[in-house]
């Protein structure tokens, strides 16, 4: 796989989604939960998502379950959650493994081209970002603790 056009993940709405369809946007995918710390960054995502997006900007979600079991809902009860507590309007993917034999194959490759913290492979925490260019490459690897609104600049450059 070369680009991040070549995986397609099932929407939260259980409907197979090719990431083709987001070709030539920029890109935040994050693997979010509900009740995490870092669920506040919700806010924040869908403010870069809906000031950007006209620009070509587009921030993908994807619910994990792998960290504290901080996403223990259904696909429908994350879906209200997000509508109703952040009035998230960004694309939202159904729950995945982010780590280990399981892991979507998204994730497999987002973690090979942008390593974390001295050469590692796999997702730290929930709230991981990876910003993708217009052409489908990985640029880099956010941290959790990263908030939306410090990655404006670097989303920026990329439009």
């Amino acid at each position: 796989m070369s680009s991040v056009y070549d995986f397609s993940a099932v929407d939260i709405g259980g409907r197979e989604t090719p990431l083709e369809a987001f070709r030539g946007k920029v890109l935040l995918i994050v693997n979010t939960a509900s009740k995490c710390g870092f669920t506040p960054q919700y806010e924040g995502l869908e403010a870069l998502h809906r000031e950007l997006a006209p620009r070509g900007f587009a921030v993908l979600g994807f619910p994990c379950n792998q960290f504290g079991a901080q996403e223990p809902g259904d696909e429908a009860e994350i879906a209200n959650f997000c509508r109703t507590t952040y009035d998230v309007d960004f694309p939202m993917f159904g729950k995945i493994e982010v780590n280990g034999p399981q892991a979507h194959p998204l994730y497999k490759w987002l973690t090979r081209k942008a390593p974390g913290i001295l050469g590692t492979h796999g997702v730290k925490w929930n709230f991981t970002k990876f910003l993708v260019d217009r052409q489908g490459d990985v640029v880099r690897r956010f941290a959790p603790a990263d908030k939306p609104q410090a990655l404006r600049s670097a989303i920026e450059k990329l439009l």
